[in-house]
């Protein structure tokens, strides 16, 4: 049994060392084509540049229609605090047949809150101890519909 594994191992061992010295020649796409064309269609070699911006966009288009006064010194408040992690966000839903703005929750058991459209807290649907919310609108992410990111804190 041994010599039969010797044999295996130094067959493969030949096999690699044999594939690793011909001459094998890599063109990358960076390398431009010998003729100057690709099948007749002249193809744009990749530029040195970064051409992938993962950040995100930090100028987010925000619905600022018809923002009541009221979240406007909400969001001023929340700009003077420091940064929450994650990043609050406010959205404008349309609820029982009504303008409600959510909330979310800076961080961690924290109740996200929603607001009429004059202000009024109308219920907590998630967050606290056990992530349901205070039970005042379970339904919330059920029935909302016509979301519009209202406002996220770009810092």
């Amino acid at each position: 049994m041994r010599p039969t594994f010797l044999f295996a191992f130094t067959s493969a061992a030949l096999l690699l060392t044999g594939a690793c010295q011909r001459g094998v020649a890599v063109n990358t796409p960076t390398d431009p084509p010998v003729a100057g064309y690709v099948n007749g269609t002249d193809t744009p070699n990749p530029t040195s540049a970064n051409t992938t911006d993962l950040t995100r966009n930090r100028a987010t288009a925000f619905d600022t229609t018809a923002r009541p006064q009221w979240l406007e010194t909400r969001i001023q408040n929340h700009l003077a605090e420091k940064k929450q992690n994650p990043p609050v966000h406010i959205y404008r839903y349309r609820y029982n047949d009504q303008v409600v703005y959510f909330e979310t929750a800076p961080c961690c058991d924290q109740f996200s809150t929603v607001y009429d459209a004059k202000g009024k807290v109308l219920c907590h649907p998630d967050g606290g101890i056990t992530g349901r919310g205070d039970g005042q609108c379970a339904d919330f992410t059920k029935n909302r519909t016509a979301e519009m990111l209202v406002w996220q804190d770009p810092r």
